[in-house]
């Protein structure tokens, strides 16, 4: 098991932080600045759970170079950890850590349902930053970081959401729009579409992904982690109702 795999398998059971603080963090020169993560939060606005990064430079400047294909292509990422059950986001409860992620890859579109750049076409939005929910587990398969969204094995019949775009992944893909502003990005969900928790524990990273180039088991790994904001992956963030 890699260290940042052994990390999030224990997130979901670290010791949670005082309530409604956000995480922070110093600026690195090691990370490009739209990825560096200085500042992360979830807090409750009204009827809605708020998931918020603040970088150290304007998020979403940069997105992956065309691969051509959907085999081997990049994908760039911003991504919550929490400490959700999967049975919250409408899969089998326990199947690994939950994470809102907003994600860009020009080489494919996994959002079927919606029409991003407003063409018309709901095939061809990839390359506009959208975001989804994604199970996260570990897999030594997948290189340095040793995770991966979770697979779908052949012929398996899980529990899905209404909105998954039908990629054999615990991946959902709903109509919730990331807002891009300087230095931070947020996205707004419905805390009913979740089950209205009480609280969460809750973590943040900026992180690189590839699909893998045999298109399964495993099909979407990390491949590079920019930045964890709690150095640790430790989920310190707490957000409570």
């Amino acid at each position: 098991m890699t260290k940042l795999a052994a990390l999030l398998a224990a997130a979901a059971f670290a010791a949670p932080a005082l309530a409604h603080e956000p995480i922070t963090a110093a600026p690195s020169p090691k990370v490009a600045p739209t990825f560096d993560l200085v500042r992360t939060e979830l807090r409750v606005e009204g009827d809605s759970l708020i998931f918020a990064h603040t970088t150290a430079g304007m998020p979403g400047a940069l997105i992956p170079d065309r691969n051509g294909k959907l085999a081997g292509a990049p994908v760039y990422s911003y991504v919550w950890p929490t400490s959700l059950d999967s049975a919250a986001i409408g899969f089998d409860s326990g199947q690994g850590i939950v994470a809102l992620a907003v994600t860009v890859h020009p080489d494919f579109d996994d959002t079927p349902l919606y029409d991003e750049n407003g063409d018309g076409n709901l095939k061809n939005d990839g390359s506009k930053w959208h975001s989804h929910w994604v199970v996260l587990v570990k897999d030594a398969a997948c290189g340095t970081a040793g995770l991966k969204v979770r697979d779908i094995p052949k012929g398996a019949q899980p529990r899905l959401p209404k909105t998954w775009p039908g990629l054999p992944l615990l991946i959902d893909s709903p109509d919730y729009p990331p807002a891009f502003a300087t230095e931070k990005v947020e996205v707004r969900v419905p805390l009913k579409d979740i089950g209205a928790p009480r609280e969460i524990k809750y973590d943040g990273v900026t992180a690189g992904l590839r699909v893998n180039a045999n298109l399964h088991d495993p099909l979407l790994c990390v491949e590079n982690v920019f930045k964890v904001i709690s150095g640790n992956l430790g989920m310190p963030g707490r957000v409570t109702r």
